[in-house]
């Protein structure tokens, strides 16, 4: 299967060896993705609602680089500094995953590369065929 490897310009993507994104067939990882504007400064300081949109907004960028959509996504992955910030961070991840209901895990992480940064995001999808999802319910 061919890889393809999505960037977004980030400098430490050849140092350190990643790439935003990486498509292999149907399926997309999203990596780490911090608040970090075009100009590589951080967004929403001190603002963990306005950091969450930031990083849903690359990781939307990224998907659709990659060919997908947020409507392909099937786990989400949200790293906070202060867990005490998930209801802020959760609201915002509920206007972007609302009605898909990704798998999703909230964890508290010590700190990330800058500590600017109260949130980071990873995503993966799975390109569908347009399929509608079902539902199965409780037994």
């Amino acid at each position: 299967m061919q890889r393809t490897l999505v960037s977004n310009g980030n400098p430490m993507e050849r140092v350190v060896g990643f790439a935003r994104a990486v498509r292999v067939g149907p399926y997309v990882a999203v990596g780490g993705t911090a608040p970090v504007g075009p100009d590589g400064k951080t967004i929403g300081l001190g603002d963990p609602a306005a950091q969450a949109r930031r990083c849903l907004e690359i990781i939307r960028d990224a998907l659709e680089r990659a060919g997908a959509r947020l409507e392909d996504v099937v786990r989400t992955r949200v790293l906070l500094t202060n867990i005490e910030h998930w209801k802020a961070v959760i609201d915002v991840r509920a206007e972007y995953f609302a009605q898909i209901r990704p798998a999703d895990t909230i964890m508290q992480v010590s700190r990330f590369v800058n500590p600017e940064w109260l949130v980071e995001f990873e995503a993966d999808a799975v390109i569908s065929d347009g399929g509608v999802p079902a539902e199965i319910g409780p037994r």
